[in-house]
C-alpha cells in the first residue's frame, strides 16, 4: 500500500489536546474525575468512581479520533426500541481511525491476580506504540504532550504511565490517561463510536490499499450499559455488528468496490448470528478462536469514485439487537 506522508498530516495529539483540556476544565459538569499520579500524569476517570455520561463519552470519542473527526448524538425513527445513535465522520479516516482510534496498544504490568492488562487507543498510540501497523501507514506523530484512552475498570499503576510516557518520548507530567470502563456510559459511547474504525480495520485486513480510502462516515445505536463486563462488552460490539452502518468513498472502480462491499459486513462471517457474549462463551472466552472478520458493521455502502457507482451489502438485524440489548449475557 502507499504510505501516509508524515509531513502532509497534522499531529493527532496536538489536534486532540484542546478537547482533552476541555474535559479537564469542565469535569464537574461532565461528571468526570480528575487526579494526578505520583509521577505527574493526569488521569481522567470516566466511569470508575464517577458517573460520566453521554456527552463526556462523545467528547472522549473525538479525542480517540485524534481531533480529526466529529461525533454527534442523534435520534432515529427507524429503530423502534433503540432510537439514539452515535454518528461518526472524519475526512481522514485512515489516519484518525487506524493511527489513533484503533485499540491496538497492549499494556500490561505485574503478574497473577494483581496484574493490570488493557488495550490503549487514541492519539498517544501514534507517538509511542510499536505496532506493525504504523510501519505500514508510514505515520509517526510528534507532539509536546500525549493522551491515551484505556478501557479498564480500574486505574492503571504508575508503572504503566511511566512506560507510556517513555515510549512517547515525553515526561510523565505531559501524559493524560482517560479511563473508560466498558460498563459505563462513557465506555458505551466511545466503543460504539468505533463503528467506522471497524470497517477501516476490516478493509485493511482484506488487503485493500488504504491510501485509496478518501472519506467515510458511520452510525450505530447507543447501547444500554451492561451491569457486568461480559454483557457490556457484548452490547457495545453488537451495536456495531447488528445495527452499525458505514459509507466509504474509495478511489477505485466498480469491480473492487463491489467485492469489498460484499465482504465487509459482519454477516459475511461464519460467527455471525448470535450476541457477541454468546459467541465469546462458545469459544471458552478465547478471543483468538473468534473469526476476526466478524468485527465489522452490519450494513455498508461503498462508493467507487472512479465511476460514481455505489454498492450496498449487509443488513440491520433488529431482532438480534433487541436480544442483545435486553438480556444479560453469561
Amino acid at each position: 500500500m502507499s504510505k501516509l506522508n508524515d509531513s502532509s498530516f497534522p499531529s493527532v495529539n496536538a489536534l486532540s489536546a484542546p478537547i482533552v483540556q476541555s474535559l479537564i476544565d469542565n469535569a464537574d459538569a461532565l461528571r468526570l474525575g480528575i487526579s494526578k499520579m505520583s509521577n505527574g500524569t493526569t488521569v481522567i476517570d470516566a466511569g470508575i468512581d464517577v458517573r460520566g455520561g453521554l456527552e463526556a463519552g462523545r467528547l472522549i470519542s473525538e479525542v480517540c479520533l485524534g481531533g480529526l473527526g466529529s461525533v454527534k448524538l442523534r435520534a432515529s425513527t427507524n429503530f423502534e426500541n433503540w432510537s439514539w445513535h452515535v454518528d461518526v465522520h472524519t475526512s481522514h479516516p485512515v489516519l484518525s481511525c487506524l493511527a489513533s482510534q484503533y485499540a491496538g496498544w497492549s499494556l500490561s504490568h505485574g503478574e497473577g491476580k494483581g496484574a493490570f492488562n488493557a488495550l490503549g487507543s487514541g492519539p498517544g498510540r501514534a507517538m509511542g506504540s510499536k505496532e506493525e501497523l504504523f510501519a505500514e501507514l508510514g505515520y509517526k506523530d510528534k507532539a509536546d504532550s500525549a493522551c491515551l484512552i484505556i478501557e479498564a475498570d480500574a486505574n492503571p499503576p504508575v508503572e504503566i504511565a511511566d512506560k507510556i510516557a517513555k515510549m512517547c518520548g515525553i515526561s510523565a507530567d505531559k501524559l493524560t490517561l482517560i479511563i473508560t470502563p466498558t460498563s459505563s456510559l462513557c465506555g458505551s459511547v466511545q466503543v460504539v463510536a468505533r463503528v467506522l474504525e471497524t470497517s477501516l480495520h476490516k478493509v485493511h485486513a482484506l488487503g485493500f490499499d488504504l491510501s485509496r480510502v478518501v472519506d467515510g462516515a458511520g452510525s450505530a445505536p447507543i447501547c444500554p450499559p451492561g451491569v457486568d463486563f461480559l454483557t457490556a462488552m457484548s452490547r457495545t460490539n453488537d451495536a456495531i455488528l447488528f445495527a452499525g452502518q458505514v459509507h466509504l468513498f474509495l478511489q477505485t472502480g466498480d469491480e473492487e468496490a463491489e467485492e469489498l462491499a460484499n465482504n465487509l459486513p459482519s454477516s459475511a462471517s461464519n460467527d455471525y448470528g448470535k450476541p457477541f457474549g454468546e459467541v465469546f462463551k462458545d469459544v471458552e472466552y478465547d478471543f483468538y478462536k473468534i473469526d476476526p472478520m466478524l468485527f465489522s458493521p452490519a450494513r455498508v455502502a461503498v462508493t467507487a469514485m472512479d465511476t460514481g457507482n455505489t454498492f450496498h451489502a449487509g443488513k440491520i438485524d433488529l431482532a438480534l439487537l433487541d436480544k442483545s440489548f435486553s438480556n444479560k449475557c453469561g
